[in-house]
């Protein structure tokens, strides 16, 4: 059975139904980078978007429930702007949802009608305020990466960036972290998405992506910005673990591309990696993006690789095949 096979044989009916409602019903349902999404705006709406406040959060879904029981569901107690169903590879939901109302009247009504509603027998679904959070930290930066070199990569690989701050880590000696505001929760939710599930490193060196908290917020307030490497090195760890050092071939392999970005004046690369298949006899199937500054269009592909069983991650075998594949695409063997 191939993977297309197998994905398309999970929950068949309930996918079928979907369809057949969608196409009696005329709703548009589009899918991107792991949601699927109804309006944002939808048929016929005039002005602008709602205002903050709009927007609640649906969790405990059952994984093979879609829009044509839950849409309904939801507009039964007011006008839907937006409803935004996340999903796995396999065609099931991730067993949670946002729905943004025209009005916060109507949210606050799908809060107090719909939380521990019962979808099904014995299936209490949770429905609360959306925190719409809008700003990511980024930590285990290199010292040398600027603010505009981030910000130019995160242009090509995410949308919705408004600014970028740089620190010193409060987690890592001799390491940034970056505070990336995002023009919307959604954006930022996106961005969150491609940065941890594409196994993000800037210049060979693994970042931590995750959201911003108050306490770290109110921390780097009184912090200035991207200090000196001076004070970088007097930073306190805050107990994060050491990661393993990188393995001789795939260091010396970075070590190569990023000599060569530089030598030719072409930026630090940026690589998204991410596992698309895992076959039993061991093999990985992987998608790669490099970006770098220097080249016009990103250096995207897939490759099949195979733990070598000396402690390398899929993600590094990956990043291997990629940065030889960019080298050679560079004029270099």
């Amino acid at each position: 059975l191939s993977p297309q096979m197998w994905t398309n044989s999970i929950n068949q009916a309930n996918k079928m139904a979907l369809i057949a409602w969608a196409k009696e019903t005329g709703i548009n349902l589009v899918q991107i980078n792991g949601q699927r999404r109804y309006g944002g705006p939808p048929p016929d709406w005039v002005g602008d978007p709602p205002p903050a406040g709009t927007e609640v959060f649906i969790g405990k879904l059952p994984q093979d429930m879609y829009e044509n029981a839950l849409i309904p569901l939801f507009q039964s107690v007011g006008e839907l702007y937006e409803f935004r169903l996340m999903m796995t590879f396999s065609g099931l939901n991730r067993g949670f949802a946002y729905a943004k109302y025209s009005n916060r009247r109507s949210a606050k009504q799908a809060i107090a009608a719909f939380n521990n509603f019962e979808v099904r027998e014995g299936c209490a679904i949770v429905v609360c305020k959306s925190t719409e959070k809008c700003e990511l930290c980024m930590d285990g930066l290199a010292t040398s990466v600027s603010r505009r070199e981030l910000e130019a990569l995160l242009r090509q690989v995410t949308e919705g960036v408004l600014n970028v701050t740089l620190y010193a880590s409060p987690c890592q000696k001799r390491a940034q972290l970056a505070l990336l505001k995002y023009s919307s929760h959604q954006a930022a939710a996106m961005a969150k998405k491609t940065l941890m599930e594409g196994n993000m490193r800037f210049g060979g060196v693994e970042m931590r992506v995750d959201w911003l908290s108050p306490d770290l917020k109110q921390k780097l307030q009184s912090c200035e910005e991207k200090p000196s490497s001076s004070r970088v090195q007097r930073g306190k760890c805050l107990g994060v673990p050491k990661r393993a050092p990188m393995s001789p071939v795939l260091r010396n392999t970075l070590d190569h591309l990023n000599t060569l970005c530089r030598r030719q004046y072409l930026g630090t690369p940026l690589f998204l990696t991410k596992c698309i298949q895992a076959n039993p006899n061991g093999w990985l199937r992987f998608w790669c993006q490099v970006v770098i500054p220097g080249c016009p269009v990103p250096f995207s592909g897939f490759t099949w690789v195979q733990q070598d069983g000396q402690g390398r991650s899929g993600h590094e075998e990956a990043k291997v095949a990629v940065a030889v594949h960019v080298l050679r695409l560079l004029g270099e063997s």
